[in-house]
């Protein structure tokens, strides 16, 4: 196998040179009729995904990432099209000076070259990075999980037949075999692959970052917290509690750990109380839990063990710590965070402030969900991941974020003296 994929690497390596020479209006144009033929082909996508999903257990919680239906492609078709129309992130200028000896000096952003993406059950993610590393100007080698194997192959069918119908060298997008050896095989392909971006749960990213000699950059694992202050408003709060909690549970910017002030503990009752309308299951602590017994539905509250505090839970479980002062809260995340989104709801102007301004996370909240943390809802077309480290990229990582840069030098016979 590691002979068959490190040719398959060169030929990638190869082919991702000559992605810089196509013009961001024929990218622009693949990517529109690339969108255009999603629906078109949903019968069969649906039906490789439906092999799939045949395979998983629906009560795992990765089975909602798995899944792909007509809503769900209509939405990959349209953050497609928002990347067709983002502004293309190469061949700006960064900086330009000219020397006192008349050098020409200019910064530009380039592309990076070979990206690898290292993801589990999240077929969407085939799509939504083959359009961002085309728009940044990359190659892009896929180690999709054996779960979406089907989905995957179906998709990468379907976009090396675009390529191929406008001419540009399908090879810039490389699905490696589902086995586990080919990660292994992937990880170490210095020389290769520039960068490894790892989607998926906190196992998968710290096997990655343990194992690889590429350069890579941290993303998705979401240990998320919501701090209802004791100036917090109870409608906004139970507006945003019940969305960040339940809107998609099994993504990373859902709700894990509500931290509430135990000046607010007499409305928890109603600031929980949407809910349980999802069913979703409470670990409380004993403050917490005191007041919630036999207002919230016996059968999904329980007491909470040390191991419910620093839980990504990906699914319709949530946890509740109690908190003297903010100072207690922002120490209880600092421990449990995993420095991806976090929020504070509160009324008064200097706990919003300290929270934002102490909280260490790629993205922090005032008075609202942490659904939004997205490359989408920032405006950013599709994301490539959400960045949990400060090298490089933070938070959601789109076009830019997928370039580096060069010095060009023009001069005119200029020498160093010797």
């Amino acid at each position: 196998m590691q002979e068959h994929i490190i040719r398959q690497l060169t030929t990638v390596q190869q082919a991702s040179r000559e992605i810089i020479t196509l013009s961001d209006a024929a990218i622009n144009t693949l990517l529109l009729d690339l969108a255009e033929r999603i629906p078109q082909h949903r019968d069969a996508l649906l039906e490789a995904n439906g092999k799939d999903l045949e395979r998983m257990d629906p009560s795992n919680p990765m089975y909602d990432r798995l899944l792909l239906n007509a809503s769900r492609l209509d939405g990959i078709a349209g953050d497609i099209r928002n990347v067709a129309t983002l502004p293309s992130p190469l061949d700006h200028v960064m900086e330009q000076r000219v020397l006192p000896n008349g050098l020409n000096l200019k910064k530009v952003t380039v592309p990076i070259g070979v990206i690898g993406i290292i993801y589990e059950a999240r077929p969407n993610v085939t799509f939504d990075v083959f359009a961002l590393c085309l728009k940044s100007g990359n190659a892009t080698v896929l180690k999709g999980g054996s779960d979406a194997m089907y989905s995957n192959i179906a998709i990468v069918d379907l976009i090396h037949t675009v390529l191929k119908d406008h001419s540009i060298n399908p090879e810039i997008l490389y699905l490696l075999p589902a086995e586990r050896e080919a990660a292994g095989i992937m990880l170490n392909a210095v020389g290769y692959i520039d960068m490894i971006i790892p989607r998926g749960s906190q196992k998968l990213i710290d096997f990655v970052r343990d194992n690889a000699k590429v350069p890579v950059i941290e993303t998705g694992a979401g240990i998320v917290h919501t701090y209802f202050d004791r100036s917090g408003d109870l409608e906004l709060g139970k507006k945003v509690v019940f969305n960040a909690k339940t809107r998609r549970p099994s993504v990373c910017n859902a709700l894990d750990t509500l931290v509430i002030h135990s000046d607010r503990l007499d409305d928890l009752v109603a600031l929980v109380e949407p809910l349980q309308d999802k069913k979703v299951v409470i670990y409380a602590d004993e403050q917490a839990y005191g007041k919630l017994e036999g207002f919230y539905p016996e059968i999904l509250l329980h007491r909470a063990e040390p191991e419910h505090f620093g839980t990504e839970f990906l699914s319709l479980k949530m946890s509740i710590k109690t908190v003297s002062s903010i100072d207690e809260a922002l120490d209880h995340i600092a421990r449990y965070s995993s420095r991806h989104s976090e929020a504070i709801i509160a009324a008064d102007p200097e706990a919003k402030e300290t929270f934002l301004k102490r909280v260490d996370a790629a993205v922090v909240y005032a008075n609202t969900s942490t659904a939004f943390t997205d490359g989408a809802q920032f405006g950013l077309g599709a994301e490539i991941g959400i960045s949990t480290q400060k090298l490089h990229a933070r938070g959601p990582m789109a076009l830019r974020e997928l370039t580096t840069y060069k010095w060009i030098i023009e001069g005119d016979g200029q020498i160093r003296p010797q």
